[in-house]
């Protein structure tokens, strides 16, 4: 296969990869139950449990995001437990979904796209409803390019309620802060793909004493993503099935980056960054998604499609005439909005680009503020 050049891929995720991480995904193989992958993957659970600010368990699977917050539903409800699930976008819904469709009673708390969600709204429910077990939240909602107030929310759902939190941190961990032990999130699962700048592949999911209480009587089925199989052979410096060891390699160097860096400093340039997509957007005479910046994402910003675009177009000649790759909509918003991700190994230079590119592509689609 021919190599591909580089883009400019300022979508949510995947995200690029530095060429020395790349490099590092080059080890060779070895036995994943063996001394040199205990070692690793011993390391790499030590530094993950740093990045999420807990020291709770942190387990490591081979699976998409997806697949860490399936798993955090399988292994603390059973089928008809009551369940809040407050959402405001696509990837809300998602998890919504999810633990419908493994049998809990989910009652859905929708707010509108673009908006946060309202913790007193979560109050209220809570307050109605006291069967309810747990609560589920998507901290960073990649859809709209909002950032919901997970600290507030954490102190209703647990220090009023003491409700079990499961949270979506795909977007967000790594990149956003989201102290897992200070803020009392039982489970927080996120991707390889997104803040740990290597590609698809592994989930990771921190898990509460109070969680793993819960995992105890849950009666959802599950087999790949049993947590309790997965901590069990991680004493054993191993995974349950097997890894996906060259992700691994790369995630190594890629906690180092971070650790070394400092988390503080990770994510103020993550703030940066994001300050200047949103203003380079409205001095474009664009319109944001997210009326209220206090809760504008600093990982991905979602822009208003103006009316007389045709959205296919413009996204197509982004990336043909500019080698820039920006995503659009999704759901119900898919015809509305464009996105631009600026989350993991992204520089001001790759948004000046972006800046640039829009510049010149949007008075060729018929926009002229």
């Amino acid at each position: 296969m021919q190599r591909m050049t580089p883009q400019n891929l300022r979508v949510p995720g995947p995200t690029p990869i530095p060429s020395d991480i790349v490099e590092a995904m080059t080890n060779p193989m070895i036995n994943h139950r063996g001394p040199e992958f205990h070692a690793l993957i011993d390391k790499a659970t030590e530094q993950l449990k740093q990045v999420f600010m807990t020291k709770n368990d942190l387990l490591i699977l081979t699976a998409s995001g997806t697949g860490a917050l399936e798993a955090s539903l399988v292994n603390t409800l059973s089928p008809g437990d009551r369940v809040l699930s407050a959402t405001a976008g696509s990837f809300g819904d998602r998890f919504t979904d999810m633990a419908e469709a493994y049998g809990a009673d989910v009652k859905r708390l929708e707010f509108e796209w673009g908006g946060p969600i309202d913790p007193g709204a979560i109050r209220k429910v809570l307050q109605s409803e006291p069967k309810i077990k747990a609560v589920l939240v998507t901290h960073n909602e990649t859809s709209t390019g909002v950032t919901h107030p997970m600290e507030e929310i954490a102190k209703v759902v647990k220090g009023e309620f003491d409700k079990l939190l499961l949270v979506d941190a795909v977007s967000s961990l790594g990149c956003i802060p989201l102290p897992v032990d200070a803020w009392g999130c039982d489970l927080v699962g996120t991707a390889s793909q997104k803040g740990f700048m290597i590609p698809p592949g592994l989930a990771f999911i921190s898990i509460s004493e109070r969680g793993w209480e819960a995992q105890q009587t849950a009666k959802m089925p599950r087999f790949y993503f049993d947590l309790a199989e997965a901590r069990r052979f991680l004493k054993q410096g191993q995974t349950p099935f097997t890894p996906n060891l060259s992700a691994l390699y790369g995630l190594s160097l890629a906690l180092d980056k971070l650790l070394d860096e400092g988390l503080e400093s990770v994510f103020g340039r993550h703030a940066g960054i994001g300050q200047l997509t949103r203003d380079g957007v409205r001095e474009l005479g664009l319109e944001l998604l997210v009326a209220d910046e206090s809760y504008a994402s600093n990982t991905v910003t979602a822009v208003k499609m103006p009316e007389s675009v045709d959205g296919k177009k413009f996204l197509r000649l982004m990336r043909t005439d500019h080698n820039v790759v920006l995503a659009g909509g999704q759901g119900k918003m898919s015809d509305d909005i464009f996105r631009i991700g600026h989350l993991g190994h992204v520089t001001e230079n790759d948004i000046n680009g972006v800046m640039a590119a829009l510049k010149e592509v949007l008075p060729e689609v018929g926009f002229n503020p």
